[in-house]
């Protein structure tokens, strides 16, 4: 029996162009663009679609890639293929929200708006981030703690693929230790802060003042939140989660492996990139990775799921 879970990506996975062939070819993907523009008062489509600077600075980004997400999930859900489960990576969480119709369009729009503003305008001077690649995850995370300073994992991606987060020299002198610990490369991100570290805490709490205006709804579909890397079933418990997010780690490969256990065998990467799917291949290479990012990948879809 088949059992289909929808994953979102995150912030990195856009790009100048993403999301432009469904604006195109479907209305209601356009009415997505137009709603969101009309919301934020930005123009999403040429934030999108036309080269600027703009795209990859987190105020912007944010809001440009929940945009594509939704505008790719409605002709998704106009095809008729249903998830059982949604998950989503950081900010890909507001997406996998709207798929469970916790929250609204004009909700989420306004919450990623906010939240890339808050984020961008709280990144403070001194952060860094690294992936650490070859290395298990336990020995990471002692390290980190036995690190001074701030120090923390910001991303547990897929087996051998973990991102650490926190105060420059503390992030330099963990790298040092893990390459002594064997690392196979630690490798300093070109970010514009530390984010899912402590050091952004003040923008969560900010984030959590505006999440207390927002209406949450029953979900429809379940969901799995990358902070506990489990099922929410409270939605009470959703402005919690996604306070914390912005300063808790991503346990990415957790959350996907509490999925597999329950059953999930077919996944489905909804929005720009193969990320997700890349990860995938590294946690777990028996179940089915899709990827909707182009039209055409719409239809490669339909003719796997009826196989």
């Amino acid at each position: 029996m088949r059992k289909i879970a929808f994953i979102f990506p995150g912030q990195g996975a856009q790009y100048v162009g993403m999301g432009k062939d469904f604006y195109e070819q479907f209305p209601v993907s356009r009415a997505i663009y137009e709603k969101a523009s009309q919301i934020t008062n930005l123009d999403i489509a040429k934030l999108c679609f036309e080269e600027n600077e703009q795209l990859n600075i987190t105020e912007f980004t944010q809001i440009a890639l929940l945009t594509t997400q939704v505008a790719m999930l409605k002709v998704v859900e106009d095809m008729g293929i249903k998830a059982d489960v949604n998950a989503g990576l950081s900010l890909g969480e507001y997406a996998a929200l709207v798929s469970s119709k916790v929250i609204s369009e004009e909700a989420a729009f306004l919450l990623v708006r906010k939240r890339g503003e808050l984020m961008q305008k709280a990144v403070p001077t001194g952060g860094a981030m690294a992936a650490i690649l070859g290395l298990e995850s336990e020995i990471i995370d002692q390290i980190c703690q036995s690190t001074e300073g701030i120090v923390s994992v910001a991303n547990y991606n897929c087996p051998g693929q973990i991102v650490i987060t926190g105060e420059e020299t503390a992030v330099i002198k963990a790298c040092e230790t893990l390459k002594e610990a064997g690392a196979r490369r630690t490798i300093m991100l070109n970010v514009s802060g530390p984010f899912h570290s402590m050091m952004l805490e003040t923008a969560g709490e900010k984030l959590g003042e505006v999440l207390e205006e927002t209406e949450i709804f029953p979900f429809t579909t379940p969901y799995v939140t990358n902070v506990i890397a489990d099922y929410v079933t409270e939605p009470a418990f959703v402005k919690t989660l996604l306070k914390q997010q912005i300063y808790s780690s991503v346990k990415w490969q957790q959350s996907m492996e509490r999925l597999i256990a329950d059953g999930v065998n077919t996944f489905i990467e909804i929005g720009p990139g193969k990320t997700l799917s890349g990860f995938m291949k590294k946690i777990n290479k028996e179940v089915m990775i899709l990827n909707i990012e182009k039209v055409e990948d719409l239809h490669n879809v339909v003719s796997s799921l009826q196989e």
